[in-house]
């Protein structure tokens, strides 16, 4: 499998902008995909805005396996990290994102009311990495269509200042990834739900992936979705694929089945599935 990364130079660039922009910020608004909280985090990010509170919005929850992500939001509260599992397409986030940064900052806002300071606005900083669903997230959050969207990475190329009705302005920023994924399979998980610009990894390779995680994690949604047989659900997953692209009528045009498989994946089509497992080691702690 060849090696996937995209570190384009506005990414370079836009990360510097966000650590020049931080002072600014009252709190950080960190946009992951609640179907790979983790490997949708950008480690570089999280050592700049350590220092400042920080709120994780594990968004499109609507495309994830909802026991997963009750357990991520319980290991981030463990970690001391608040957080706030949304579905930014089809939902009002603007409330529980208010209410959340809020409690965050109440020491703060307490301070200020001290001081007879009571109306000030929040300011926000949003970062996250491409295709999460962040510009649709601040879309839904200002009310109107302020923030481009598209469905494909790297669409946001610069930063703006955007406000809501409530006090409260958002700084949005490009999607930034990492220069070198440490673990490869990061790097498929990011290309099978569309973070990495296509074009830059084998579509065949990311699709035998898939079907071996959902052979082994979430076998009947899989067998459901395609009308699996018992025999063909054991098969290698470069056997299964073929056995896929001649029962959808595709022949020995595998290629044709794998687009046809990414774009089911990515529609939902597939059922809800989370890709990143809570570790091991507090799952121990929480069933001990």
């Amino acid at each position: 499998m060849s090696t996937i990364q995209w570190y384009p130079g506005h990414m370079a660039k836009a990360k510097r902008q966000i650590q020049e922009q931080l002072k600014l910020v009252d709190v950080v608004i960190e946009v992951v995909d609640a179907r790979l909280p983790e490997s949708s985090r950008n480690p570089e990010l999280n050592q700049l805005i350590q220092h400042k509170d920080h709120l994780i919005i594990l968004n499109k929850s609507d495309l994830a396996d909802p026991q997963a992500t009750k357990q991520w939001l319980q290991f981030y509260q463990g970690e001391g990290l608040a957080s706030l599992a949304l579905d930014s397409q089809h939902g009002q986030p603007l409330k529980p994102v208010l209410r959340a940064t809020k409690q965050l900052l109440a020491p703060k806002l307490a301070q200020q009311a001290a001081k007879g300071i009571r109306e000030t606005t929040i300011r926000a900083m949003c970062v996250g990495i491409p295709n999460t669903g962040k510009s649709t997230f601040l879309n839904r959050m200002i009310g109107k269509n302020v923030a481009q969207v598209g469905n494909r990475p790297g669409v946001t190329r610069k930063q703006n200042w955007l406000k809501t009705q409530q006090n409260f302005a958002i700084l949005d920023t490009p999607g930034v990834l990492w220069p070198k994924f440490a673990d490869q399979l990061i790097g498929q998980k990011l290309a099978l739900t569309g973070a990495i610009k296509e074009g830059l990894y084998h579509e065949d390779d990311i699709v035998l992936f898939a079907l071996e995680f959902y052979q082994a994690q979430y076998p009947q949604l899989l067998q459901q979705h395609y009308q699996l047989s018992a025999e063909q659900m054991v098969l290698a997953p470069v056997d299964l694929l073929m056995a896929l692209t001649k029962k959808l009528g595709f022949r020995d045009e595998y290629e044709r089945m794998v687009t046809r498989f990414l774009l089911d994946y990515r529609k939902g089509k597939l059922g809800r599935i989370t890709l990143d497992q809570v570790p091991a080691t507090w799952q121990e702690t929480v069933h001990d």
